[in-house]
């Protein structure tokens, strides 16, 4: 391939939540973040240049924290910065506006800094594990566009990605017989309990259960610039429709942008399923279980105990 495929690290966003710059928060037995095993997977699996997409606010901090450790893990690092003010021609930022703009969004002011290689997409502060980096590395090795573009996704298991300590919102596949994204339908309320994993949309008037192996979306994608194009086509109309009605809060999402592309029948979405475990810190009760596990795989050996990079 012409382009090796290159990471695309969405870290723009502050964690509402949990409270706090996510993307640097220590996890690691050596005070890595998540984002450095992240980083440590993705190199293992073949990726050699990595986008962090970031705001100017959190720049110093993110740069010595991780991007810094990027460096000196052999990736070479780009950045880009998605900003409010970065929209299309004719449109301004509404005012009182803080929100940023979405994850669609995110990818097109990384535009230039992905330039024509295909890319994979992760969340800052998502733990994945090394089998999706290695899916997605090499789906995104031995595909090229052909009547469609050719992109592709990392789902995990339902029962590998809920919180003990909160519901959870978790983006539902459905897959053809060729393994490929029918439809990802967003569930906001979704809980384990004793029997089983359910999800409410009434606030828990009535609950529908979700079985344990139900293929979720965690924001593991891979794409060829055509997504770009897609994306860009799309958020001049997303604007004029989206800012009349909700100016300070709408978002341009990522999978809407797959959504449209799938609907008029432009792309194929590959669904490669991963069987490891993923973490995330969507309450501060999830950050000890991810410490714990993280120290547990350093002691089978895999990953270093004592530093990363």
């Amino acid at each position: 391939m012409a382009n090796k495929p290159i990471l695309v690290v969405m870290a723009a966003g502050m964690g509402s939540r949990y409270g706090g710059l996510k993307q640097i928060d220590p996890v690691g037995p050596s005070g890595e973040a998540i984002l450095d095993y992240s980083l440590y997977d993705a190199r293992r699996a073949g990726f050699e240049t990595v986008v962090f997409i970031i705001k100017h606010e959190i720049e110093q901090a993110f740069r010595e924290a991780v991007g810094a450790r990027a460096v000196h893990a052999g990736f070479a690092v780009r950045y880009a910065y998605q900003q409010l003010e970065k929209l299309p021609e004719g449109f301004s930022v509404p005012e009182g506006r803080v929100k940023p703009w979405g994850t669609a969004h995110a990818i097109l002011v990384a535009e230039e800094a992905i330039g024509d290689a295909p890319f994979a997409v992760i969340n800052a502060d998502d733990y994945y594990g090394p089998q999706g980096f290695r899916l997605i590395y090499d789906y995104l090795s031995t595909h090229a566009d052909g009547d469609k573009y050719a992109w592709s996704m990392v789902g995990f298991l339902l029962g590998n990605t809920v919180s003990a300590n909160g519901s959870v919102s978790r983006g539902v596949c459905v897959t053809d017989e060729q393994g490929n994204l029918v439809s990802v339908t967003e569930r906001t309320c979704i809980e384990p309990y004793e029997g089983g994993i359910h999800y409410t949309e009434d606030g828990g008037a009535t609950w529908q259960d979700l079985l344990a192996n139900t293929v979720v979306s965690m924001n593991l994608w891979g794409f060829t610039p055509g997504y770009i194009a897609e994306a860009k086509a799309g958020f001049a109309a997303f604007l004029q429709q989206n800012l009349p009605v909700n100016p300070l809060k709408c978002e341009y999402y990522l999978p809407s942008v797959v959504t449209a592309a799938l609907q008029q029948d432009k792309a194929d979405v590959h669904v490669l399923t991963s069987a490891d475990k993923w973490h995330g810190i969507t309450y501060r009760e999830d950050k000890p279980e991810l410490v714990e596990a993280l120290r547990q795989m350093s002691a089978q050996g895999l990953y270093p105990t004592d530093r990363l990079f």
